[in-house]
Formats: C-alpha cells, sequence, structure tokens
C-alpha cells in the first residue's frame, strides 16, 4: 500500500517544522510526503529543503504564488503530484502522534473514505510548543480542548465506526483513495477564500457511493492554536456547497484534471475512473 501524506501550509514556517517533525518519528512512514504550498516565503522553502535532506523518504514541495486563499488548488496540485494509491490530507499545524499514519493504513477500506478529527492546543500550550518549552503531548495534559479527540484506543476505534454518529468531516485529517479524487475530479476550485471546500468534497464522494468512514480514538493529533482565517467568502462557498446536495452533484468542472498530465478521459459511472499516475 502506498501512501502519499499531503501536508497543507501557508507561512507558518515554525508550525510546519514541529508537523514534519512529528512525521520524522511515525512508526509507519508513508511512502512521500508532499507539503501543498499556497504561496509561502522564503522561510517556509528552508523548513522544507531541512526535511528534505533528513527524511527517509521523499519530500517534495508543491507552491504556487500567493493570489489569496486559493486551498482547493494547492490541494489539487498536490493530489496530482503524487504517487500513493491513498492519500492522506493533514494540515501543516497538526502535531501527530507517532502512530498517526499506521492508524490511516490500518482504517483504509476500498470504497471508502475517512474523516478524522484532532484535539485543540490552547494558545497558551501553543506558545510553549512553538518555543520549545514542551516537547512532547498527551490527553492529559492542561490546555487540551476535545481531549477525547486525542485518546488512542484502536479497540473502541471499531466500536464508534460500528455505533458512534457520523461526524463532519475536517479537512485537516482526512484519507482518500487516489482513484475516487480523480473519479470526482478533486477539490472544486470555484471555492474561494475559507470554508466548505472540504465537505463540498465529501457531499461528491457520498453521492458517488464512496462512503464516510468516521475514524475516532485512532489517527491521533494535535492542533496549535491560530487566529480564525479570514471568512469574507463564507456565504457563497456556502451557497456551492448546499448546491451540490440539492444538484446530487458527483464532479465539479474546475478541479483536479487541470493538473493532470495527460488529461483523464472519463465515463461516467461507477469505477471508471483511470489513473494516470502512481
Amino acid at each position: 500500500m502506498t501512501v502519499s501524506l499531503i501536508i497543507s501550509t501557508y507561512n507558518w514556517p515554525r508550525a510546519l517544522y514541529l508537523c514534519l517533525d512529528s512525521v520524522m518519528q511515525q512508526t509507519v512512514m508513508p511512502s512521500e510526503i508532499l507539503i501543498a504550498d499556497d504561496g509561502s516565503g522564503m522561510s517556509t522553502r528552508d523548513v522544507v529543503k531541512h526535511f528534505e535532506n533528513i527524511s527517509p523518504v521523499p519530500v517534495r514541495h508543491i507552491w504556487h504564488e500567493d493570489n489569496g486563499f486559493r486551498l482547493a488548488a494547492i490541494r489539487n496540485k498536490a493530489i496530482a503530484a503524487s504517487k500513493g494509491k491513498y492519500i492522506i490530507q493533514i494540515d501543516g499545524d497538526l502535531i501527530l502522534q507517532r502512530n498517526f499514519i499506521q492508524d490511516h493504513m490500518l482504517f483504509a477500506r476500498e470504497g471508502c473514505f475517512v474523516t478524522g478529527s484532532r484535539g485543540i492546543i490552547t494558545e497558551l500550550l501553543t506558545r510553549k510548543v512553538l518555543s520549545g518549552e514542551i516537547t512532547s503531548l498527551s490527553p492529559l495534559m492542561k490546555g487540551i480542548r476535545s481531549s477525547n479527540n486525542v485518546v488512542r484506543i484502536p479497540i473502541m476505534s471499531i466500536l464508534y465506526h460500528t455505533f458512534g454518529p457520523t461526524r463532519a468531516p475536517r479537512g485537516c485529517n482526512m484519507a482518500f483513495w487516489r482513484n475516487d479524487l480523480i473519479r470526482v475530479n478533486g477539490y472544486d476550485e470555484d471555492f474561494k477564500g475559507w470554508g466548505f471546500e472540504d465537505a463540498e468534497l465529501c457531499i461528491r464522494l457520498n453521492n458517488s457511493e464512496i462512503h464516510q468512514r468516521c475514524m475516532k480514538f485512532r489517527g491521533v493529533a494535535f492542533h496549535l492554536h491560530h487566529n480564525q482565517a479570514e471568512r469574507s467568502g463564507c456565504n457563497s462557498n456556502e451557497q456551492r456547497y448546499k448546491d451540490s446536495i440539492r444538484c446530487h452533484r458527483t464532479r465539479c468542472e474546475k478541479g483536479l484534471d487541470r493538473h493532470l498530465t495527460p488529461k483523464i478521459s472519463y465515463e461516467i459511472g461507477r469505477g471508471s475512473a483511470i489513473d494516470i499516475g502512481g
């Protein structure tokens, strides 16, 4: 099982450093690491170069110029560049528990995508982590919110998946089969600014009979505190998300195929996408 880890980032090199450092400590490494960079400056490039030199697996920097919040586009570019059959997607402000990649690989199932969760680190604790005063995190530590999201109990993960409620997707911790993303044409790049691009992707996957698996008590990640992103485009993004529900949309027009080489020919129907990579 070849796994591509995609880490999205924008101008927070210290957080990205800590995120990548937690990847280096994984019990099972991904096959490759791709940094989906939405236009960061040289400090982020320096961090990526450092890990290119020390990582036991390839680290690749997928960058485009800073032209506003274009998370959907840079994720599509990273997906197009990926070589793994399975894609784990995180944000660059997460610190991963050491079994994170292994847990995702064990939880993967054909015909499904995975939505995970994360624990929130308070502002005070985040400052201590960023400064290096605190170098390890645990669920019982003061300053961890949503601490039930950072408890790792694999047997409980099975029970939760069987009996627990469906959870809203969080783009900071998700996983997909690459062919399934090709089938629905990845992220809709008509989403501009913050919000709903991950939820809308999940709608199209579900509409294509690719089912959600909710992972809890596995795939543990800690989310560093930061100020909220500017949300001026949120209303239009929400409307586009609702349109996908109303229209039972399975594919987007402006999506992943813009970045795949050569272009892919699609046939409408289950299992018809052709994988041109990896």
